[in-house]
């Protein structure tokens, strides 16, 4: 059986027609939004995410970090949850995992034996005398004292956090990725070597994580406005360490 030309021409100018209607609908189709669902943070300028970032930072009552930070030469592994009261947490430096705890002007240190005779608390090593009274004690630390101006830093949030915004550079909105399980969008000061911080795309623009220029550190940024309470030691476990290291001597 055959068909006329005429039957043939029909045919090939229906086929021509559907196929042309399914690429242009499959042409008409939008791609999806990579920001659909988000803060709309990641199309904003570099500038105005850095701003938007700082204000919900400043903003918040509290905040967690956790991770890696070295100055001068030293490298410090932190754990700290700080409120605009103090803060409290864990510190490792050179092997020696101690706890800080700050409520107002008063800072508390615990630590073993070994951190006081390698002298981690100060410039000079303490006596093994005294090393043994102040072990596994919360001691009291004079704000005059050497270990107080070390210290007490990694437990004032503005202080941390004003460090986050060392971002040496020129800033470009990078990558998209997770930070556990949170969307985020970087932000990068001279392609990361001068810093970068991955925002959030969720919620408030916080920073979630922080990596320091010059491969200074590493930090995660979690509980971001949950509340906590920092609670004095109790008084038996407390040792004044002026007190206790000239009684010791």
């Amino acid at each position: 059986m055959t068909t006329s030309p005429r039957a043939r021409s029909v045919a090939a100018a229906v086929l021509a027609c559907l196929l042309g209607a399914v690429v242009l609908a499959g042409c008409g189709e939008e791609p999806p939004d990579p920001d659909a669902g988000t803060n709309g943070v990641a199309k904003l300028t570099p500038k105005k995410i850095e701003a938007k970032t700082r204000s919900a930072a400043s903003g918040a009552e509290a905040v967690r970090l956790a991770g890696t930070v070295i100055s001068k030469g030293k490298k410090y592994r932190m754990d700290m949850r700080l409120t605009e009261d103090g803060g409290v947490g864990e510190m490792t430096l050179r092997g020696h995992t101690f706890e800080l705890l700050r409520i107002g002007e008063q800072l508390y240190l615990k630590a073993d034996e070994s951190f006081y005779l390698d002298g981690e608390a100060g410039e000079d090593s303490t006596s093994e005398k005294a090393a043994r009274k102040l072990a596994g004690k919360y001691v009291k630390v004079s704000s005059d004292d050497p270990a107080y101006r070390r210290f007490s830093g990694f437990t004032h949030k503005d202080v941390l956090l004003g460090d986050l915004f060392v971002l040496d550079g020129r800033l470009a909105v990078g990558k998209r990725g997770t930070v556990n399980g949170t969307k985020t969008v970087e932000l990068a000061a001279d392609g990361g070597h001068g810093g970068a911080l991955a925002v959030s795309l969720q919620g408030k623009p916080y920073p979630l994580r922080y990596e320091r220029a010059g491969d200074a550190g590493v930090l995660t940024l979690s509980d971001w406005n949950e509340p906590f309470t920092l609670k004095a030691p109790e008084e038996k476990q407390v040792l004044d360490y002026g007190e206790e290291i000239t009684g010791a001597s």
